[in-house]
């Protein structure tokens, strides 16, 4: 990446910086007199949206979505793969309303945390693990029963295009035991949006959007069943938008007989 993308990753962050002063107040200030819904999309859709159209006309990253037929009526937890900071813009402007699990201390950012708070995100302790797992199935079951989209990474983590994390069984777990399905997600975000570079590259991103998948039940051998299927349907379209190398991909063909 050179100078130009180096200038526009600046400019970029600039207005997006401009635009976030200049959400805040009103989202603060109107936000909490508003319906559930109605809030969401003013703090969450409304500059999300933003963030993506400047992502498209100043940094030149524009996106085209495969498998919007697959989503279901009914919200339920969304399994994507975790790259970069574009999908969540992305996913949080098009599932309304969604909460997403996210580690606590962004809660704690002056006046941006507390508009983060107004939208129900599930906050965790990413040093205590066990309980993190439980306050994701007691709130995620209660965000599901009003109606609310549930997005988890579970892979814990952005992991640069190429390679696939293993898939933490949270997510399957909460769906199956909610009656639920989980909706595989699939995209290329990173290759744009690098995790270990500032700067940003223009470009389009692929996100596929795979069928919704059940368990059978839910004893533990039909979560982790359901948790694997996601993961490589997952990893089947990383590699075929190529965002999965050809060698990482044999070798979990490999490992599951597939």
């Amino acid at each position: 990446m050179g100078m130009i993308s180096a200038v526009r990753t600046i400019v970029f962050y600039f207005l997006l910086a401009v635009t976030t002063l200049l959400w805040l107040p009103p989202s603060l200030l109107i936000g909490p007199f508003l319906p559930y819904r109605w809030r969401y999309r003013m703090i969450a859709v409304a500059w999300s949206r933003v963030a993506l159209w400047l992502a498209r006309w100043i940094l030149g990253i524009r996106y085209r979505v495969r498998g919007l037929e697959n989503i279901p009526a009914q919200p339920c937890v969304i399994l994507a793969k975790h790259q970069s900071a574009w999908e969540t813009f992305y996913l949080s402007s098009y599932f309304q309303p969604l909460s997403q699990v996210l580690k606590r201390e962004l809660l704690n950012i002056p006046v941006f945390g507390w508009a983060l708070r107004m939208i129900k995100p599930i906050a965790i302790n990413r040093e205590q693990p066990k309980q993190a797992l439980r306050q994701v199935a007691q709130e995620g079951a209660a965000r599901l029963a009003k109606g609310n989209w549930l997005l988890i990474f579970p892979e814990g983590t952005r992991v640069p295009p190429g390679r696939i994390g293993k898939f933490s069984r949270g997510g399957a777990s909460l769906a199956a035991h909610a009656g639920l399905p989980v909706l595989p997600v699939a995209h290329n975000a990173g290759q744009f949006w690098p995790k270990l570079d500032w700067r940003k590259a223009s470009g389009t991103v692929d996100v596929v959007i795979g069928p919704p998948m059940t368990a059978e039940g839910t004893d533990s051998a039909s979560i982790a069943e359901l948790n694997q299927r996601a993961f490589l349907w997952v990893a089947q379209a990383q590699h075929e938008i190529g965002s999965l190398s050809d060698e990482n991909w044999q070798a979990l063909r490999e490992q599951y007989g597939i």
